[in-house]
């Protein structure tokens, strides 16, 4: 025979209670209380209009700086001409990755900030305190280059708001690295570098266009594979989400600097593919922490025979989207 304690006795009238008045109450107050806690498929599909930038407003907030707008979306870029960056015995110019930059796209929330802040070691903390004090974020602080005399960082800022006060915050963290260096660092010398490469060669390798800018060949690649979001705004490579490779030098003693933005399927395989193809990986970060799906960027850094270091980088490309 089971014995029940009036505790379990209470406590079994307790649950009954509760179960009927379950039962009793109205089926559509269940079905409101339902649709409070799921997502209905009509409002996930819905797609937000987004509002164009106003691309007068941040010119003025930017304090008159000029830069490019490409579909809908606003970029502004300060080549870094005061630092004279030599690795490995070459120097490295802004079209080599050595640019600072903001980039606006239209957003729910108003409008959203990308950009990356080239900072020497004594800018660094000066301009993350500046960065914090706008109410931006910080998404990364990373390196480009290894043995690079002087050193340099690259710190990655995100935001999300109106238009006009994020450009605001973007001016005073741009005036507190002219700040901190005592100079514009666009206004320093405009430097050319060597370049006698066959860049018809590189981009049939490759299978992609590039441009020359100051005697660096540059190569841009998308993924138009990936729909990238951030916050739920597309992501395009006008706003850097993009592969790039920088060339500079002679056939047989060439140099290329660049990225991969990769998925995190593609890490292993491409780092392995440049290894092998004596490309150096000097770094592997995030540029966002919100973005759907998760993406890896990796910098790299080869010299050498010109046809060499091409076919390595066109080994690496094979692992990062669908190719014919």
């Amino acid at each position: 025979m089971i014995l029940i304690t009036k505790i379990q006795r209470s406590t079994l009238v307790a649950i009954t209670v509760c179960l009927l008045l379950f039962s009793c109450a109205p089926k559509q107050e269940r079905e409101n209380d339902k649709e409070m806690h799921t997502p209905s498929a009509a409002h996930n599909a819905e797609k937000i209009e987004l509002e164009s930038l106003d691309i007068q407003v941040i010119e003025n907030a930017l304090g008159g700086l000029k830069g490019t707008e490409n579909n809908g979306e606003y970029k502004v870029t300060i080549p870094q001409n005061d630092l004279k960056i030599i690795v490995d015995g070459f120097q490295i110019i802004p079209p080599m990755g050595l640019g600072s930059w903001a980039a606006f796209a239209p957003a729910a929330q108003g409008a959203m900030l990308m950009g990356d802040v080239v900072a020497t070691e004594t800018d660094l903390w000066p301009v993350q305190q500046e960065v914090i004090r706008q109410g931006l974020t910080i998404t990364a602080i990373h390196n480009h280059f290894v043995r690079n005399h002087p050193n340099v960082m690259y710190m990655h800022i995100g935001g999300m708001g109106d238009e006009a006060d994020l450009a605001a915050s973007v001016k005073a963290v741009f005036d507190k690295v002219q700040e901190v260096r005592g100079n514009n660092p666009a206004d320093g010398p405009k430097t050319d570098v060597e370049n006698t490469l066959d860049t018809a060669m590189i981009a049939d390798i490759l299978g992609y266009n590039g441009s020359m800018n100051r005697g660096v060949y540059k190569v841009v690649i998308g993924r138009p594979d990936v729909n990238l979001t951030e916050h739920g705004a597309p992501v395009s490579t006008f706003m850097g989400f993009n592969t790039w490779a920088s060339w500079q030098g002679t056939p047989e003693k060439a140099a290329v600097a660049g990225d991969f933005t990769m998925l995190a399927d593609e890490v292993a395989p491409v780092i392995k593919a440049l290894v092998e193809n004596g490309i150096e990986v000097v770094a592997v970060h995030n540029h966002m922490v919100h973005e759907e799906p998760r993406i890896f960027f990796l910098h790299y850094w080869g010299t050498g025979q010109v046809e060499k270091l091409a076919r390595g980088l066109r080994a690496a490309l094979d692992h990062t989207q669908k190719r014919k």
